[in-house]
């Protein structure tokens, strides 16, 4: 196991689910937690469990990452109060039911499970330590994914839900392989995950379902404890230094779809996300 004794840790979308999971999982092995909340209330409450988890040393950071303005102020804060960073945890994401465009002028799940870790991978990049893990939670839905570069925020076709969320997440795949070819020897490697088919209120979002629909799922499917091994595993695993861009499942190291590990692809995704969020190459 990788020593996490008093490493830092930040953890995207730590108020609740798997990305909560994932911070008290770290806690537990004694890291320092820094998370990026969207709701006051509840990103102290999950804090103060952290906390009961073994870690006194709990930074919190209130952000709406769908917002760039909001990305760059919570990267500057993080900067600001963290000495470095040891595992960047990229976590946050939604299921958006309705169509609408951030106040950047993008569609909100692009933007959300996407372009907020892009930018903010970009922006605190200086802060991650030698060595350190970058994790990219994302699903294997990724396989039904489609980016046209003519359409990316859905103003000529009509808005799927499952549409856009599916681009996003082969957009978090194409952007962690990238991510690793571009860091190259440096020891900071970049991975990404299916963490499982885990009962959240994201799932209830992707099938359309009340909230309320939630204590079901948990009858037959794994819940976020058990979703967040697979975050812990890449953050923990000493067999996994200097492995970077790779796809992990519960099961292990996996194969992600032949779209991609296309490196076209990935290069014009990235260049159009510095476009997108005004990064200059």
């Amino acid at each position: 196991m990788w020593n996490l004794r008093d490493k830092i840790c930040v953890v995207t979308g730590a108020s609740s689910g798997i990305g909560k999971e994932s911070a008290l999982g770290l806690a537990r092995q004694g890291a320092r937690i820094a998370t990026v909340c969207r709701d006051r209330d509840r990103a102290n409450e999950a804090a103060a469990a952290i906390r009961a988890a073994g870690s006194p040393h709990v930074e919190v950071f209130l952000a709406d990452l769908s917002r760039q303005a909001d990305v760059r102020r919570v990267a500057d804060e993080i900067s600001q109060r963290l000495t470095h960073i040891d595992v960047l945890l990229h976590n946050v994401g939604a299921v958006m039911r309705r169509h609408r465009m951030t106040v950047d002028g993008i569609e909100s799940t692009f933007a959300l499970n996407h372009l907020a870790p892009f930018l903010l991978n970009h922006l605190v990049r200086e802060k991650l330590a030698q060595p350190s893990r970058v994790i990219v939670v994302a699903s294997q839905v990724e396989a039904r994914g489609h980016i046209d570069f003519d359409d990316l925020h859905f103003e000529r076709t009509r808005y799927e839900p499952l549409a856009a969320y599916d681009r996003s997440k082969l957009a978090n795949v194409l952007f962690t392989y990238e991510l690793a070819r571009r860091l190259g020897d440096a020891d900071v490697t970049a991975n990404c995950l299916h963490p499982g088919v885990i009962a959240t209120n994201l799932l209830c979002d992707y099938m359309g379902r009340p909230r309320l629909m939630n204590k079901v799922h948990r009858l037959t499917h794994p819940g976020p404890e058990e979703g967040a091994q697979v975050s812990l595993k890449l953050a923990i695993d000493p067999e996994l230094a200097g492995v970077s861009g790779r796809y992990f499942r519960p099961e292990g190291e996996a194969s992600s779809s032949k779209q991609s590990y296309d490196p076209e692809l990935a290069r014009r995704l990235w260049e159009v996300s510095e476009r997108l969020t005004g990064i200059q190459a």
